[in-house]
């Protein structure tokens, strides 16, 4: 799938996650402990940052200006009206570039739908996005070699690739920085989240 096609699959489905039923703690203690590496509380970047807005919210309760990108039109939408003062980008970060450097950048749950060809090079942009000490989270799935497949759990179809946890590694060595943590945080499920701090 494009990120075209991903786009209108996630328009579809985009005012779930602003419903009553969705867990707004999702992924929240897992960005405590990457803020727990941050410095310096400046700029930060929410990358598919989806329509609930419970990121740009718990960023910016640490003093952060906070920006959101989608490449769901309905999500930004949606995101637009909960924060109408936010900053948001509706765009493909494949083809999007860096205006500037941010002191944290968080992917959750949102770089897996990066075609494969291309995912390397969106994990390079985003760990060259950040300023010096900045830190990046994002989640992948636990596999350890490349691999990519579509299908429809959450009911229009979508695409996943993953690069594999030994390239993930290599990648943010490459781009000067250091992996922090990487834990599987829904075992047996593959899901991991990754912490890594530009040096």
């Amino acid at each position: 799938m494009t990120p075209d096609e991903i786009a209108k699959s996630y328009d579809q489905i985009a005012d779930r996650w602003d419903s009553d039923s969705f867990d707004r703690a999702n992924g929240i203690k897992q960005h405590d402990r990457a803020i727990a590496f941050l410095k310096n509380h400046n700029f930060a970047l929410d990358i598919g940052c989806g329509s609930s807005g419970r990121f740009i919210e718990h960023l910016s309760g640490y003093g952060l200006s906070v920006e959101g990108l989608d490449v769901s039109s309905r999500m930004i939408e949606l995101a637009r009206q909960r924060h109408p003062d936010t900053t948001f980008h509706h765009a493909d970060i494949i083809r999007w570039n860096f205006e500037q450097q941010y002191d944290f950048i968080s992917a959750w749950d949102s770089i897996w739908h990066v075609p494969l060809a291309d995912h390397e090079s969106v994990l390079t942009k985003m760990l060259q996005g950040l300023a010096q000490d900045g830190v990046c989270i994002f989640t992948a799935g636990g596999r350890d070699a490349p691999e990519e497949k579509v299908d429809s759990a959450m009911g229009p179809p979508m695409y996943y690739s993953v690069l594999g946890i030994p390239r993930i590694l290599q990648v943010i060595a490459e781009n000067d920085c250091v992996c922090r943590h990487l834990e599987y945080d829904q075992y047996p499920e593959l899901h991991i989240y990754v912490i890594a701090q530009r040096m």
